[in-house]
């Protein structure tokens, strides 16, 4: 169903709705749980993955606007969960969502929706949606479903209107594990399920801001055992575990609010010489240690399709090389900001923003993309591979 500022009519049928801050209402086909939820509207351009999407911690508090139009039509299984039940409260479709055709498939992706408290809405005219946050930014919204077609749109505007955003948000808390965790799930094969690693050198303590799962895969993967820590760890309590190096997981929220506890942990680690590999907010943060200044973009990037140049750091024959890369972040590192010392390693070739950066003179780099996704499909993994061989 079309966008509309100007009238507020229910078409027969209706039972999903997006009400935005201004008072724009569009209206659709609501799926998932029934009720209503707040967040930033933004739009993933991956044709793939959408569960792996709806999973991933980054997402808290955004609502997802898929631009490939028939998602969920290979349903839903448990593998391909990235966290425990976290990650967007919602998603907008183009296509409604059809019974799935998929033989790793275990329920319904609708059913999915429901049983883990999210809210969709089909039949809305999503190449729209996605021209507005481009021409006009991210705006704040409020999605609801009731299969009666009854709503407030008061209340839901009111909602939308009066909620602060993500900027200046700390939502890592929200996200984070509440205990530390031995992690032991390695490389997936089709048929197999996930497999059990052992490693017991080099260890690699996570720090978890809303981590996805495949990352510690990955890191297992590459060789290293891995101990996820909750994201307010102090830097002794990680001392404690004797790492050989240190990971700064991706996550949602802005990292500047984040980092007003986690920034002064990471400089501790650098200025005791503790390797470090952070990803999106990890990588974010990393910036901030290094005395770099983070910004709010004006649309983000999201998405499996995402090309970046190496342009730093040492790469040698690969310098200039460039890899496909999935991305998840509303936030960057400026990379004006960047002081002496700190190099930039990668560029996104779409808007020329700062996505790697190195510190001269300590094992410590990080990426804004996730090189766990698999987007190109491995163009990444090495990253992995440098950060465990560097240990020791």
């Amino acid at each position: 169903m079309a966008l509309s500022a100007n009238s507020h009519a229910q078409p027969e049928g209706a039972t999903g709705v997006i009400v935005f801050a201004d008072g724009t209402v569009v209206w659709g086909k609501g799926f998932g749980v029934s009720g209503s939820k707040v967040g930033e509207l933004c739009f993933n351009t991956a044709m793939t993955g959408y569960q792996e999407v709806m999973t991933d911690p980054s997402y808290d508090s955004q609502v997802v606007c898929f631009t490939f139009p028939h998602i969920g039509n290979v349903g839903a299984n448990e593998e391909d969960v990235e966290s425990r039940g976290l990650g967007a409260v919602g998603c907008i479709v183009r296509q409604e969502v059809t019974p799935h055709s998929n033989f790793r498939a275990q329920n319904e992706f609708a059913d999915w929706m429901r049983a883990h408290g999210r809210i969709g809405i089909s039949g809305v005219d999503t190449r729209a949606l996605t021209r507005l946050i481009r021409t006009k930014g991210a705006p704040n919204v409020a999605i609801a479903h009731a299969p009666n077609g009854r709503f407030d749109l008061e209340a839901l505007h009111r909602l939308a209107s009066e909620w602060s955003g993500l900027e200046g948000l700390d939502l890592a808390p929200g996200v984070t594990r509440g205990v530390l965790e031995d992690w032991r799930g390695g490389h997936w094969q089709l048929g197999h399920g996930y497999s059990e690693h052992g490693n017991e050198k080099p260890h690699v303590v996570a720090m978890d801001f809303g981590a996805k799962d495949n990352i510690f895969r990955s890191l297992a993967r590459a060789g290293a055992k891995v101990t996820v820590v909750p994201a307010r760890t102090s830097f002794e309590e990680i001392m404690r575990l004797e790492p050989d190096g240190v990971f700064l997981s991706n996550g949602p929220g802005d990292p500047a609010a984040t980092g007003e506890y986690a920034v002064p942990v990471i400089r501790k680690l650098l200025e005791a010489d503790v390797p470090i590999f952070g990803i999106c907010l990890g990588h974010q943060m990393l910036g901030l240690a290094a005395g770099a200044k983070t910004a709010k973009m004006f649309q983000g990037h999201r998405g499996a399709n995402h090309p970046v140049q190496r342009v730093g750091g040492g790469w040698g024959d690969s310098e200039g090389l460039v890899e496909i890369t999935s991305m998840n972040h509303g936030f960057a590192v400026d990379g004006d900001t960047l002081p002496e010392g700190v190099e930039q390693t990668h560029v996104s070739l779409f808007d020329g923003t700062n996505c790697g950066i190195s510190i001269k003179g300590k094992k410590a780099f990080g990426v804004q993309y996730h090189p766990e996704a698999s987007p190109g499909p491995q163009d990444s993994f090495y990253l992995f591979e440098k950060f465990v061989g560097m240990l020791g």
